[in-house]
Order: C-alpha cells, then sequence, then structure tokens
C-alpha cells in the first residue's frame, strides 16, 4: 500500500454527509489533490501550468466504493496512470484510498486530457512535459499510445 502515495490526511466533519461517513464529493477532492501533489513532486507545480496556460480536464470520474470511511479515520491515497496517448496528451489515472488500517475503502478511476486555458480547446503538453509523464507511477496494466 506504502507505493505511490501522494495524500495522506484526517476526514474532517466538514467531509461528513448524512449517514455519517465521508461524503461522495470528498473522494474526488483526496484524489484531485493527490494528482496535484504527485505532477508538482515531478515538477509540473500549478506554476509552471500557468505558465504555460495549459490545464488537465476530466472527462469522466469513476468511483468504486470499498469500505466506508468515517469521521477523524486518517486516509492515503495512491495514485497511478492507467494511460497515457502521447498524439493527443489524454490520460487515464487510478487511485486508491486507504482507511487507517491499510485496508482499501475505494478505487476512483479518472479520464482527462489537457486544456489550453486560453482558447478553451484541447492540446498537446510540451514535449518537455512528455518526459515527466513518463516518469508518473503506472499501474500494472499500463497502456501508452504513440503511433
Amino acid at each position: 500500500m506504502e507505493n505511490n502515495i501522494f495524500y495522506e490526511g484526517q476526514v474532517l466533519w466538514s467531509q461528513i454527509d448524512a449517514n455519517v461517513h465521508l461524503r461522495h464529493s470528498a473522494y474526488a477532492d483526496f484524489c484531485a489533490q493527490a494528482r496535484s501533489n504527485m505532477l508538482n513532486q515531478l515538477g509540473l507545480s500549478l506554476e509552471e501550468f500557468n505558465k504555460r496556460k495549459i490545464g488537465p480536464i476530466l472527462f469522466r470520474e469513476e468511483l468504486n466504493y470499498l469500505r466506508e470511511i468515517g469521521l477523524d479515520e486518517r486516509i492515503k491515497v495512491s495514485v497511478v496512470i492507467t494511460k497515457f496517448n502521447s498524439l493527443n496528451s489524454r490520460f487515464s489515472f487510478r487511485h486508491e484510498i486507504f482507511k487507517e488500517n491499510g485496508v482499501k475503502a475505494a478505487v476512483v478511476v479518472v479520464d482527462g486530457a489537457w486544456m489550453n486555458i486560453i482558447e478553451r480547446k484541447l492540446t498537446n503538453i510540451p514535449d518537455e512535459w512528455k518526459e515527466i509523464v513518463r516518469n508518473i507511477p503506472k499501474s500494472e496494466d499500463y497502456t501508452e499510445i504513440d503511433s
């Protein structure tokens, strides 16, 4: 479980729903923060995105709940890339959210691409970023499309 952990934190009162467990949208928030932390650690900071006028967008987000997560629990979120298309910079990431006892509580898969934030159109990433993307931890079933 310890591999590829890019977020660790406590579940806050504001993240709990009426059923007294982690609300559905908080899972996405934790995963987004884990992706952001990972990209930042690899050299793609928010500042770098802003400088290039590029930002990530999601087309699909799928969440599979496996176990409940409650108030004040500590969680860990792992991130791996499962697909990357170097021709159009589309990507897929898989996140696993673990409870403090190490039990996997959820799996979140997202599909996305990069967008020019000025033109509001999909764009390819700079060539030097492709090397950074290739350094993202990969899933066992990782697929890269480059032809």
